[in-house]
């Protein structure tokens, strides 16, 4: 996006006329902040004349006139839909290529948004059609059914039952948490990228692979520096932490990493983080619910906080005993080679679990990389989706893109019909967010006509760059990172629903995860491995005695990893089940709240709520448990393609017919069964884990 304001009079904002471009994709390469901000004064400004049309119509409220008002012109349709396409064009935008001026306007338009969402869930003439038609509708389609409920009950959780005093309030509040969520990001950002270390001693880098010196001096390079920086982002911190010999730099890249928003400066999170909090818990109360887990729960497969704090439960119960065996392992390790003084910190972890990996299952990340070149693993996992469904991928130079990085491909189903647009970004830089995650442009509907509007989808990755003398080498966990969000890829490229609201990705929250979890499963299977994995130099595939390697090596500290993300868990639900205000103090309210997953000390010093976006600012507020919910799920699903074959096209289609093209029109588990049969158990997830040995 071109940041700088047009002024010349022959610029035309491009956002108010049609594309011009292949498949109407974004035109990034045309738009100003200038434009975005105009676009968005006239989005409001057409979506209030919809809504005036809507309430002033004289008919009877009926489901097609008011849930799913549509004119038949679809150039109307667009008309409509300006304020859609611009906010999620700028708001994508603002995590994977943002700016200072992007930042401020972001802070400008944020409440303006925020006021007008609420001006539409908050009028009384039209919830009253709403209403009208909730209790008087035809007879509808299972998908009517579902969007009527969602269309009725989104405008009840918006406030519409309120009083005119609790709208006023309500409208407070979420504003003022729109604000403060967009805050947390934008302070976490500036936090991340503002730490660097530079090491001029070679002597430094000892243990240090050369994949990982290589990218340190370029990052040096790149901002005019001699010798080797190191950053925050995953590609960095990752391999300095296992590797480094030099632990005095370990604990100095661990408590940068994890003491992100607690620093005495002006991108400090703990106040924002106490009144976010707070914000939605009155939100949660005002709307009649006693916390805010409760108020998210009523749309979750998991139903109500007990079922979550259940399956922590379980998922403690059968882990933590493997886990505390796991640390041992590592301590005694460490103590072996340092002495039976050494106390084992937090900043020594890895280190110490890579060597225990290394002696026990001879396997290292660094024997992987040389067959794991980037392109080649595009080519793998683009091959997945053709060798489980028969889509294809087609790069497009002349789809616009927002930074040169980023690479658009169409995508084409089996019978040779487009199927989607897919855009990739995979390294990190400068005003991109750390992690990674899946996005859309445009999202899949059926129009009245019936033209089905295929969906834009975007992956945004944060892998290892590619250097002056290597392409860009992978660690498995980087593969696995990519499997992840190319299933979430899936599952939006192939919607096929009648409404946008419930096409893809949007579905329960604990169903979400499922099937980009799913796809992680392949990692580690030889036959696919041997589909791309070859050597960068040689083109000699990965030998089979280092993929065994690699699958044996799998089960190494799975407890202590499914306790790692039930402790993320069971913070989260600490904070959201709250039901008087929360005055405490968060680093301490922390480590109580999560230690019942903790092996081992705590520091006092670090703090994991100030850079924990997912229920900060991600939307995963009450809902972290997500991903163990969904583990569950996808591992029991895999286990239907490990009996019948892990490429099997039958299995394939089944999964993709009733899960993946299916979105939100039905109740998650209805899908699941469809194609499972039954209902899942925890038992594939604990033989996968190595916690339970097979029947």
């Amino acid at each position: 996006m071109n940041d700088k304001t047009i002024e010349s009079k022959k610029h035309v904002n491009p956002l108010l006329q049609p594309y011009g471009t292949p498949h109407d994709a974004a035109p990034f390469d045309r738009i100003t902040l200038t434009d975005i901000e105009e676009a968005v004064a006239e989005g409001i400004r057409r979506e209030n004349e919809q809504i005036e049309q809507i309430i002033n119509d004289p008919a009877e409220p009926t489901f097609d006139n008011t849930i799913i008002r549509e004119d038949e012109d679809k150039s109307r349709k667009q008309y409509y839909d300006l304020l859609d396409r611009t906010t999620t064009i700028f708001f994508n935008l603002l995590s994977a290529n943002s700016n200072d001026e992007m930042e401020a306007l972001a802070q400008k338009l944020s409440p303006i948004l925020t006021q007008h969402s609420n001006d539409i869930s908050l009028n009384p003439k039209l919830f009253e059609r709403i209403k009208y038609v909730h209790e008087h509708h035809r007879e509808l389609t299972p998908e009517e059914s579902m969007l009527m409920e969602r269309s009725y009950d989104g405008f009840v959780r918006s406030g519409a039952l309120l009083d005119e005093t609790g709208k006023q309030k309500l409208r407070k509040l979420t504003e003022e948490a729109s604000r403060l969520a967009l805050t947390f990001s934008q302070n976490l950002l500036k936090e991340n990228k503002a730490f660097t270390m530079l090491l001029t001693d070679e002597k430094q880098l000892d243990g240090l692979p050369d994949t990982t010196i290589e990218a340190a001096r370029q990052a040096a390079k790149e901002q005019g520096k001699e010798g080797w920086l190191f950053t925050l982002d995953a590609p960095s911190y990752g391999p300095f932490m296992m590797y480094s010999t030099q632990r005095d730099l370990r604990k100095k890249m661990y408590m940068a990493r994890n003491t992100q928003g607690i620093h005495d400066n002006d991108n400090n999170n703990l106040e924002v983080c106490s009144k976010l909090i707070n914000l939605r818990r009155e939100v949660a109360q005002l709307l009649g619910y006693k916390t805010y887990a409760d108020f998210v729960m009523k749309y979750r497969m998991a139903s109500n906080v007990g079922n979550v704090y259940k399956l922590f439960d379980e998922l403690i119960d059968a882990y933590k005993p493997t886990a505390i065996k796991e640390q041992e392992a590592v301590k005694k390790l460490a103590k072996e080679e340092e002495g039976d003084d050494f106390e084992i910190k937090p900043w020594d972890g890895a280190f110490y679990s890579h060597k225990l990996k290394l002696r026990d299952y001879d396997i290292d990340p660094e024997m992987l990389r040389p067959y794991l070149e980037v392109s080649n693993v595009i080519k793998g996992v683009f091959g997945l989706a053709t060798k489980l469904y028969g889509i294809t991928f087609k790069e497009n130079k002349d789809i616009p893109v927002y930074h040169k990085d980023v690479k658009a491909f169409e995508v084409y189903d089996n019978d040779g019909s487009y199927l989607a647009l897919l855009y990739v970004d995979f390294y990190p830089r400068k005003g991109k967010q750390d992690g990674a995650w899946m996005t859309e442009y445009q999202g899949q509907h059926i129009e009245k006509d019936g033209t089905n509007v295929r969906p834009h989808v975007s992956l945004v990755l944060n892998l290892s760059k590619p250097t002056e003398d290597k392409p860009a080498l992978l660690r498995l966990g980087e593969v696995e990172t990519f499997l992840h969000e190319f299933g979430h890829a899936l599952h939006g490229m192939f919607a096929n629903t009648r409404f946008e609201s419930l096409s893809g990705t949007n579905v329960w929250w604990d169903f979400v995860e499922m099937p980009s979890q799913f796809m992680e499963n392949y990692a580690v299977e030889k036959e696919f491995l041997h589909t791309f994995a070859f050597h960068y130099k040689t083109g000699e595939p990965m030998p089979d005695d280092l993929i065994d390697k690699v699958v044996k090596s799998r089960t190494f500290n799975a407890a202590t990893a499914c306790l790692r993300q039930v402790s993320f868990g069971l913070l989260d639900m600490a904070y959201y089940t709250l039901e008087k205000p929360f005055t405490e103090n968060i680093i301490e309210f922390e480590k109580e709240a999560w230690k019942k997953a903790i092996i081992g000390k705590q520091l006092p010093d670090t703090c994991m709520t100030t850079q924990f976006s997912h229920i900060m600012a991600g939307g995963y507020a009450a809902g972290y448990y997500s991903y163990k919910w969904a583990e569950v799920l996808e591992a029991d699903a895999f286990s239907v393609f490990k009996h019948n074959g892990i490429f099997d096209r039958k299995t394939a289609q089944s999964f993709r017919d009733n899960i993946l093209s299916r979105g939100g029109t039905e109740h998650p588990m209805t899908l699941y069964k469809r194609f499972r049969g039954q209902e899942p158990t925890i038992d594939a997830l604990l033989e996968r884990d190595g916690v339970k040995k097979k029947a």
